[in-house]
């Protein structure tokens, strides 16, 4: 099942982290400046995880590489819109991409690809997770926890409707382990990305559904969403007021979202190196830290070997749930 996630080389990571949070910014990614923008390619829509991260990260990220940088949300066919774009761009250090999940899922859902998920990129970094929540419109499902829920929606079978991002993606997934595991029946509304289904949440034209922490903060705070369990193994310390889904009876429901940084392949490992050194020094930002607490996000980055290997590894563990969830598209 879905696995709390854990990176090689920790102690090394944090301790190079450490280290450059000592000295300017610009220096630790050993780059000169750039009038130049990073043009930084996100495979989502505003108001996702990913892009609530990367928002809080650019100015950091802009000083410790030297140069601007800009991000693109290009939102569409669960991320393979936006990934073609980082696999068309040319392999000279000034386009990137950050991915999540959905990127090593996708081979495993569409029956065709138009590039390969892991020949056609040049991994960087595994920048870390972030915890996952399930959440409901009071309005339209006042219940408080899993029990009332899953009572919920047994007393009115496939009456309720769950959102997601996307036919296959990692919320879809979510979803499903949900429905599966409660042993309930309830209708798929799929949408173009977390914004849209949010906004859709709220307003009531569907009533539940598992998205990212960082996304909904400001709803669950504003109680126009309520938090129903998360999907770590332990409570998250950014919002220690919502349990578990394990600890309300759930013990297999373990799924996060972890978020990667990744190039076009071939790029040059000298870039390689500067962009990992970049982001490895923004990450270490005081201020960067601070954000990531306060969103629940566990930041441990990897080195660009290690990346490769996990996408290795999770790619072939997708393709086995996504087969088990009878999920394929065209």
């Amino acid at each position: 099942m879905f696995r709390s996630l854990r990176f090689p080389d920790r102690m090394t990571i944090t301790a190079i982290a450490a280290a450059l949070s000592l000295v300017p910014l610009s220096v630790a990614a050993q780059a000169p400046a750039s009038d130049k923008p990073l043009r930084t390619i996100l495979p989502v829509g505003p108001g996702s995880g990913v892009d609530t991260i990367m928002r809080t990260v650019s100015p950091a990220l802009t000083r410790s590489l030297g140069q601007p940088v800009v991000i693109e949300n290009m939102p569409g066919a669960g991320g393979i819109t936006g990934t073609q774009a980082i696999v068309n761009a040319r392999a000279d250090g000034q386009t990137i991409g950050i991915v999540s999940n959905n990127h090593v899922i996708n081979p495993a859902v569409y029956s065709k690809m138009p590039f390969d998920s892991l020949a056609d990129i040049t991994p960087i970094m595994i920048v870390g997770s972030t915890p996952m929540v399930l959440v409901v419109n009071p309005s339209k499902l006042p219940v408080k926890d899993v029990k009332e829920l899953i009572a919920a929606l047994k007393a009115k079978p496939g009456v309720y409707n769950y959102a997601s991002s996307g036919n296959g993606t990692i919320l879809h997934l979510a979803d499903e382990m949900f429905v599966d595991q409660a042993g309930v029946t309830s209708n798929h509304i799929p949408y173009k990305g977390v914004g849209p289904m949010i906004s859709d949440l709220i307003g009531g034209q569907v009533d539940w559904g598992v998205t990212s922490l960082p996304s909904v903060q400001g709803h669950l705070k504003a109680g126009t969403l309520r938090a129903i369990g998360v999907g770590s193994a332990k409570r998250v310390a950014a919002a220690p007021d919502i349990p578990t889904m394990v600890e309300q009876g759930l013990p297999n429901y373990l799924v996060e979202g972890w978020f990667a940084v990744i190039g076009p392949a071939k790029l040059p490992p000298d870039q390689v190196k500067r962009i990992h050194a970049g982001f490895l020094a923004a990450m270490a930002a005081p201020e960067v830290k601070e954000a990531m607490a306060k969103q629940g996000n566990d930041i441990n980055p990897s080195t660009p070997e290690a990346a490769a290997a996990y996408f290795r590894s999770e790619q072939d563990k997708y393709a086995t749930l996504v087969k088990k969830a009878g999920v394929k598209l065209d």
